[in-house]
């Protein structure tokens, strides 16, 4: 075998290694494609099967609880609703708690979850609507207290958990000559306020909300607020067309009323004009 021989055949057999190389590769692309599937978008799963899955707590009164007829009921519930009318879809109401649900949202157990309070480390992993919801500490007292500020907590006696942000809010602005009464956990803050041992209370305004409910002769209501952490719905990253739908069901529920109707069914009070 002369030399040109030898050169045409091992033109051949590099052509035939680089045809079964280039083979080789479709072929594990193809395996690659059929095992890391392309992920499906949020809203397109959600308009096929007809279901939106939302992540809520359901020991969380006013925002959720179970009603007498043991039905879900509440703030989130009626937000729920609000979603799933929105995205002409179903609502399948997930129950989750404050250690899990993170983990519902990634493992897309949940297509979203309400009650979420907006933190850095939080935008790290999820994202946020507009909020939809006020969460916010508050000081409460009977509407025949003239309390309109700080200020008229002069010579006021007020009842608050030791150590909480609630006391650390009301320590910062309150007057020298108010009396902070402080307890060893919010239960006792609140029983010596029902009971008269102070005049005021500082919680957040869902339990305010559920003590002006149920205290009707103490005729209880919110004074003014302190910190503010509204709630947002949180959802997955990436998901820019269901967070398209779910702002645009809650700028609709704030100018049409039906937003401040829910505020008020449920916190006793009307959505803050900052919302």
């Amino acid at each position: 075998m002369n030399a040109s021989t030898h050169a045409t055949l091992r033109i051949r057999r590099a052509r035939n290694l680089v045809a079964r190389a280039a083979a080789t590769l479709a072929c594990l692309g193809g395996l690659a494609a059929v095992a890391l599937p392309a992920h499906a978008d949020a809203l397109d799963t959600i308009a096929k099967s007809g279901v939106v899955r939302i992540g809520v707590f359901e020991d969380y009164p006013p925002f959720g609880s179970i009603g007498p007829d043991m039905k879900p009921q509440g703030y989130d519930i009626d937000m729920a609703a609000l979603i799933g009318k929105a995205l002409n879809a179903k609502v399948e109401l997930v129950q989750v708690t404050g250690d899990n649900r993170m983990a519902y949202l990634a493992d897309h157990k949940t297509d979203m979850l309400l009650s979420v309070g907006q933190t850095p480390e939080r935008a790290k992993v999820i994202d946020f609507s507009q909020a939809y919801a006020p969460y916010y500490l508050a000081v409460f007292g009977p509407k025949n207290l003239p309390v309109k500020s700080a200020a008229d907590l002069a010579g006021k006696t007020v009842a608050v958990a030791r150590g909480t942000l609630e006391d650390l809010s009301v320590s910062k602005v309150a007057p020298a000559s108010a009396t902070i009464k402080r307890f060893d956990d919010p239960n006792g803050a609140i029983a010596a306020f029902l009971s008269g041992q102070a005049q005021l209370l500082v919680v957040g305004n869902d339990v305010g909300a559920t003590i002006i409910a149920r205290h009707p002769s103490i005729d209880p209501e919110q004074k003014f607020s302190l910190f503010s952490s509204p709630d947002h719905v949180g959802m997955n990253k990436n998901e820019p067309r269901l967070m398209e739908k779910v702002n645009e069901a809650i700028a609709g529920a704030k100018k049409n009323g039906s937003l401040n109707g829910i505020s008020q069914k449920w916190l006793r009070a009307s959505l803050p004009a900052d919302l």
